[in-house]
């Protein structure tokens, strides 16, 4: 999938790519990398490099030979794709990024829509949550990509992605080129032409998805995980990605799709020369399946099995492809946050425990006793999800809020899947966590992800292994929680000739800005941003300077 759309987008053949020969014995220069490769594999937790790591032989076991942090953490409570976005590029957490969820509540905005999406701009006449203009307005600090434009106007950052939030999350507000996947094609910003390029490859991809998939061929390692298991009225966990001619949206939930967008971030490196110019350049990716796969088919089938296995190929022709260039490039690779199985499978694996959310535990249900209690009547008091941040009609007079505030945090935390419950006040009490992100407690947790004037009146965290999918339906597992399993991904560094290293303590991915930034020379000034520099030299030199 990958050279031949990369063949198609270049007008080329397909490029006979150099068989990758292994670390360099040459150490990695002391001078800036021409090219940064900045990577996110959505929804790829921790717990899947660790159990895949043994079987990767491409582009995945190429960077597990470098600076490998097995337990980087989405340090927030927050675990969703717009805000871990927001944190890897920015060095900053949500509660500095503003991206607090993938969306959240407004009441006081003017449109019926009541909620705003993290990536559109609301102000825009018609936009809705769900039909709206992609725009970074809401990202409140700077990427890595601006710093470095704006300290030398001839970096260029291009940023191609699945999703427009992670797309425009880590790209941020001065990209070059950023395409993002739109459905039907990879499109851009309002206004933004379709280059020759991108038309290209759009017509290979059509050309692709309009014939058929047949099953793709399951590897040895992968054979143990097909198994069927019910999920409401689905299957799962025997998958093959067969797919009917024209079906995108199976293309979309399957290998085939990072193999699109690697093709066309290639094509670009290809087309501007990237790493070529006066200034080291930002080439930036979402890889996007992992996150569909996992939500349509679960982490522990077959299904994603095979995406791994495809992923890892190809992004070792990725990296192929690079390397024939001769330029200098520094990756890094990392995720918006982890994943959890669907109970049903989670039941058969030794954890009876797991379960899905109650149906009654949305806001709007929580708040009808409620309402009542207090002489409300069948008014609406509570908005937001069945868990995360809830939100209080904003048009009670103040002492009503604050007894709907009282009595609701006391239902949710009599609820038995309910962890725990803090106010807004709690929260913004608290002082922003420092320290090892293993070691947060609940509330610290939460205090990383808070922005006044965005985030909920209060937070509502489940219990550990309660998936908040009441009923599955077209999603069957998800992510979004305060736990570990939603909050460690691995980070993983390579660059030609580095040292490899492995550093099993819990680092952030805040830490991946300063660390790149210091790579490449960029000063950066500490109090603007919450990680820290991460040294990628294992010996006595530094690289954080």
């Amino acid at each position: 999938m990958f050279t031949r759309l990369l063949a198609a987008a270049m007008l080329v053949a397909t490029p006979v790519l150099a068989q990758e020969a292994g670390p360099a014995p040459a150490p990695a220069p002391a001078s800036a990398p021409k090219l940064v490769v900045a990577i996110s594999v959505d929804q790829f937790s921790a717990d899947l490099f660790a159990e895949y790591r043994q079987y990767f032989t491409g582009g995945l076991a190429r960077l597990a030979r470098g600076g490998v942090f097995p337990s980087g953490y989405q340090s927030h409570a927050a675990t969703e794709t717009c805000p871990g976005h927001s944190t890897i590029l920015t060095g900053s957490r949500p509660s500095r990024t503003g991206i607090v969820a993938n969306d959240w509540t407004d009441l006081k905005t003017a449109r019926a829509d009541k909620t705003v999406y993290c990536a559109e701009d609301e102000t825009v006449a018609g936009s809705t949550s769900k039909i709206y203009t992609v725009s970074p307005v809401h990202l409140m600090v700077p990427t890595l990509g601006d710093r470095m434009k704006a300290a030398n106007p001839a970096s260029r950052v291009v940023s191609v992605a699945g999703k427009d939030r992670a797309a425009v999350m880590m790209g941020g507000r001065r990209t070059d080129q950023i395409w993002w996947w739109g459905g039907k094609g990879f499109v851009s910003y309002v206004g933004t032409p379709e280059t020759p390029l991108v038309a290209r490859a759009n017509a290979a991809i059509a050309a692709r998805i309009a014939q058929a998939q047949p099953a793709l061929e399951l590897p040895e390692f992968c054979k143990a995980k097909d198994q069927a298991i019910g999920a409401g009225s689905r299957t799962v966990g025997t998958g093959r990605f067969a797919r009917e001619a024209g079906d995108s949206g199976a293309f979309r939930a399957s290998p085939e799709f990072d193999g699109a967008i690697l093709a066309l971030a290639a094509a670009q490196f290809e087309e501007m020369k990237l790493g070529r110019g006066a200034a080291t350049d930002l080439l930036i990716v979402g890889a996007s399946a992992t996150d569909y796969v996992g939500h349509s088919y679960g982490t522990q089938g077959t299904e994603m099995c095979l995406q791994l296995a495809s992923l890892d190929r190809d992004l070792g022709k990725f990296f192929e492809l690079l390397d024939t260039s001769g330029v200098d490039y520094q990756v890094v690779l990392t995720a918006d946050h982890g994943g959890h199985d669907l109970p049903e499978r989670n039941m058969l694996h030794a954890i009876p425990d797991a379960a899905r959310a109650a149906t009654g535990l949305s806001a709007k249900a929580m708040g009808q006793p409620v309402a009542a209690k207090l002489g409300l009547g069948d008014r609406q008091i509570l908005w937001g999800g069945n868990f995360g941040d809830i939100y209080i009609d904003p048009a009670l007079p103040a002492k009503q809020r604050q007894q709907v505030m009282v009595e609701a945090m006391a239902a949710y935390r009599a609820h038995p899947q309910v962890a725990a419950v803090f106010s807004g006040a709690e929260i913004m009490a608290a002082a922003s966590p420092s320290g090892p992100p293993e070691s947060w407690t609940l509330l610290q947790r939460v205090r990383a992800s808070y922005y006044p004037g965005r985030s909920g009146d209060f937070y509502v965290a489940l219990k550990p292994r309660v998936t908040p999918i009441p009923v599955p339906g077209g999603s069957v597992a998800t992510h979004g929680s305060i736990w570990d399993y939603d909050r460690r991904v691995p980070i993983l560094f390579w660059r030609k000739g580095m040292k490899p290293f492995e550093q099993p303590n819990g680092v952030e991915t805040v830490d991946i800005l300063p660390t790149l930034a210091s790579v490449i020379g960029l000063p950066i000034d500490q109090r603007e941003i919450d990680g820290r520099c991460l040294d990628l030299d294992p010996g006595p030199a530094s690289t954080c300077r």
